[in-house]
């Protein structure tokens, strides 16, 4: 019975801080770097899921399976499964970390949703210095500016058109989002728009919540386009909804 009682406590003990740890990277990667709706735009829920499989699933059931008391390799075999898990657990948090949207970027007409390792930092040192570093917590609004050399401005339309690189992944060309006020003010759309490529339920749900939103911008992201709530007149940003912005 004691045998039984102390594979059974390991277990729960295992299970217990495998448990406490996967729910300070959910409150990490889900309320800091991925704030909602953005988990869904960038598409990081499964790698989250592969994550809490590994370490909170498989490892503590590993653990459950090896423990047998005398046995001479036990605290090998435990530590062994302990330190795959904390592998598994450092990669798939770098993986996320690396991944998660550093700017979004007012680009023309839209916002662009820019992640970490999409960053093109090769003239890092001509970005202002509030620009050189992503936040290491939520996502910061910024907006771009061409660049005033001609032939600069046409080599960067010319990466963008054949390697798809928008000069929303360059820092260098990153201002203030306030200095695209008047863009913003001239591009925002109707909210009556927004029925055209969403259920009127689900538009009026999602502006309920937000009555000083008075027209909307498209959120250009990796796997989920959505919208951005703004406020015309001071062109305030309001919120992200995940609302489609087109079909």
């Amino acid at each position: 019975m004691s045998k039984v009682s102390k594979r059974t406590g390991f277990f729960l003990g295992h299970l217990f801080i495998s448990f406490l740890v996967i729910l300070l990277v959910i409150a990490l990667v889900f309320y800091i770097w991925y704030p909602s709706p953005l988990a869904a735009a960038v598409g990081v829920t499964h790698i989250f899921l592969m994550l809490f499989v590994v370490d909170v699933i498989l490892g503590p059931l590993l653990g459950l399976l090896v423990y047998k008391e005398g046995k001479k390799t036990l605290k090998f075999d435990l530590t062994v499964i302990i330190l795959i898990q904390i592998t598994a657990l450092c990669y798939g948090v770098y993986s996320i970390e690396q991944g998660r949207p550093a700017w979004l970027v007012y680009n023309v007409d839209r916002f662009e949703l820019v992640r970490k390792n999409e960053l093109v930092d090769s003239n890092i040192q001509q970005a202002q210095p509030q620009f050189q570093k992503p936040s290491w917590f939520k996502p910061q609004y910024v907006a771009t500016e061409f660049a005033k050399d001609t032939q600069q401005r046409n080599d960067e339309m010319f990466a963008e058109v054949f390697s798809g690189i928008s000069i929303a992944q360059r820092p260098e060309r990153y201002v203030e989002l306030t200095q695209a006020k008047t863009q913003i003010q001239q591009r925002a759309l109707p909210l009556n728009e927004l029925e055209q490529y969403n259920s009127k339920a689900e538009v009026e749900k999602a502006l309920a919540k937000y009555p000083n939103a008075d027209a909307w911008l498209s959120l250009k992201a990796n796997t989920v386009d959505m919208v951005v709530l703004v406020k015309k007149e001071t062109a305030e940003v309001i919120k992200i909804v995940d609302l489609r912005p087109w079909h």
